[in-house]
């Protein structure tokens, strides 16, 4: 993934790909893969149970996963569209925004789970139904067993998936790209897989609603708190509706092309360090879950400069792979 430079003096034709997936596409596609086998075995083993005990608790949990195991299997199925055109002539800017478009998808998903959970809670509210508490908590705890294995599998990738894949990198150094963006308790590189991210906000999701039904079932069958229970799902409801506004929120920006505001900070500030030109346009977006592409325009204030001299000042910025330089 090299970064090119062009200029209305100097455009080079010089071929080049647009592989923008990020560093660690591979190795979340495999997570993604071993969580939907997992989630879907859960899936089988409670439906199939469901039947044949007559439990309606296991019925419901079973295709309350099967809406889960669909979501996670959106998710692999794009790991795996984006590999295979990755460098496919029809896509501009390659796929490295597949992943985005599902993670919009899941948050879609994510909030419509959201919705049916709540309707359901404020129904169970007012019209209390008969709950086998010791089965259904059996169930909840081998649910939350298996969402914990699947946050573990997802969540090694989502808290170390901004590796930096530095070996295409002819054009500038690696140093910090100058984003202030601190969600995550660390430094931000502009990096993210919204693709993991969402199937990793659908475990979560999964294993709130365990944790919440286990607290809400232990309470109605030692203390009598039947209420618990449809109020533990409306704040569940709750809670997931929020996660699915934040990634809808995140990955709408991507497909979008909002412009990154560190990235177009610092490459105002380098593009204008010197005095000799001055910057009449800026467009910075992403193009993958490690890559931003730009296209700058300057007007130079003296004597026309060789693009070369240019594109040293955006030495830094790493995560910058496509990048367009007009001089006017």
């Amino acid at each position: 993934m090299s970064t090119h430079y062009s200029d209305t003096l100097a455009v080079s034709a010089a071929a080049h790909d647009h592989d923008f997936l990020g560093a660690a596409h591979d190795a979340n596609a495999r997570r993604t893969r071993l969580v939907v086998m997992l989630t879907a075995a859960m899936m089988v083993g409670e439906i199939v149970a469901g039947y044949a005990t007559g439990s309606m608790a296991l019925l419901a949990d079973g295709f309350h996963m099967a809406t889960h195991a669909g979501a996670l299997s959106v998710a692999a199925l794009a790991y795996a569209y984006a590999r295979r055109h990755t460098h496919n002539p029809a896509f501009s800017f390659g796929t490295g925004k597949v992943g985005d478009l599902a993670g919009f998808a899941s948050a879609l998903v994510l909030a419509l789970i959201a919705l049916a959970i709540g309707v359901e809670s404020l129904v169970r509210l007012f019209t209390p139904a008969t709950v086998a508490f010791g089965e259904a908590t059996v169930i909840a705890v081998i649910g939350l067993a298996v969402n914990i294995a699947s946050a573990a599998l997802l969540g090694h990738g989502h808290d170390h998936g901004h590796g930096h894949d530095h070996s295409h990198h002819h054009d500038h150094h690696d140093d910090d790209d100058n984003d202030t963006d601190h969600r995550h308790g660390h430094h931000h590189h502009a990096h993210g897989d919204n693709n993991l991210r969402s199937a990793y906000v659908h475990v979560l999701a999964d294993a709130l609603t365990s944790v919440l039904a286990i607290l809400a079932l232990l309470a109605a069958r030692y203390l009598g708190w039947v209420w618990l229970d449809p109020v533990m799902g409306i704040v569940g409801g709750l809670v997931i509706a929020r996660w699915a506004w934040t990634l809808m929120q995140d990955t709408a920006a991507v497909l979008l092309d909002r412009t990154h505001g560190g990235i177009a900070s610092a490459v105002r500030a380098k593009m204008n360090a010197a005095g000799d030109v001055q910057l009449t346009d800026l467009h910075v977006w992403r193009i993958g879950p490690d890559a931003h592409a730009a296209i700058i325009s300057v007007r130079t204030l003296g004597a026309p400069l060789a693009t070369p001299v240019l594109r040293d000042r955006l030495n830094g910025i790493e995560s910058l792979r496509h990048v367009t330089i007009e001089q006017h």
